[in-house]
């Protein structure tokens, strides 16, 4: 039998040692494939827009807006526009396309001044939810905002139903003419040729509201609306209004981009009997 030489001896204990205080981690298990989480759903379409009424209850402005309605005749009431001029006041003019072909020397003279927007008023000034024919809604809209931008170079945002007939279906219309429907929650009334400029200055300045969008007309000089509009003006700012315009009323406003389908359909704004 072989002798081992104290050399061997050493190099084995030498070895075991080693090999003992070597440590191999154990193998872990392979992970299983992390599922992939589900993407968000697709937003839901739906046929609403916003039908905008008046703007921030919490600010002491009003916003007053002039229908330049198309008519038979396509009148120009000068002295409505004189009077906001002198008394510096911001308004929203919201201007129909046959009226605008019928004034085109106007409505350029009135984009000069920086103080009055413009808002669309159809082209023809029919009932729109009348107008079944979804193509000849957009028509009437796309048709004004053209005649509008080669007039002024400007684009009008806001479309004021006539008659402030509107419902969902011609809201989403427009919506999808890039315009903002736009009605009012104070009719002035003035369209009634009996009632006198006192009566109507009384029931406007009375009856005006924080965020208030009031309606009245520059296309008729039988209306009382220009020998009213000075006191108009005069008394809303002695209640502590700041006039503005619409634009420059709903500019903190953000828009629903869609409202639950069930709800009931609103009544069309109407203009209230003047006592």
């Amino acid at each position: 039998m072989a002798r081992w030489s104290p050399v061997h001896c050493l190099l084995t204990l030498v070895a075991l040692a080693t090999s003992a205080c070597v440590w191999t981690p154990p193998e872990e298990p392979e992970a299983p494939p992390q599922e992939k989480a589900p993407a968000p759903p697709e937003p839901t379409a739906c046929m609403t827009a916003p039908i905008v009424t008046n703007g921030s209850r919490d600010r002491m402005r009003v916003a007053l807006t002039f229908d330049a309605c198309s008519t038979r005749h396509n009148e120009y009431d000068e002295r409505v526009i004189r009077t906001l001029l002198e008394t510096g006041t911001p308004a929203t003019l919201f201007i129909g396309g046959g009226w605008a072909l019928a004034n085109p020397g106007r409505l350029e003279e009135l984009a000069q001044y920086p103080d009055f927007e413009f808002g669309n008023h159809t082209f023809s000034h029919p009932h729109m939810p009348e107008v079944k024919d979804d193509q000849k809604v957009v028509e009437e809209l796309q048709r004004t905002q053209q005649v509008v931008y080669d007039l002024t170079g400007r684009i009008p945002k806001y479309f004021r139903p006539p008659f402030g007939e509107v419902d969902r279906r011609v809201a989403w219309l427009a919506s999808q003419a890039s315009l903002v429907t736009l009605n009012y929650d104070l009719p002035s009334g003035d369209p009634d040729t009996t009632i006198p400029a006192k009566r109507l200055t009384d029931w406007v300045v009375r009856k005006a509201s924080p965020g208030g969008i009031v309606v009245l007309h520059m296309n008729h000089k039988r209306f009382a609306t220009a020998a009213a509009l000075p006191d108009i003006i005069k008394g809303l700012r002695k209640r502590g209004f700041e006039l503005v315009t619409v634009g420059t009323l709903l500019e903190d406003h953000t828009w629903p981009t869609c409202k639950p389908s069930e709800e009931p359909e609103l009544p069309p704004a109407v203009a209230e009997v003047i006592p």
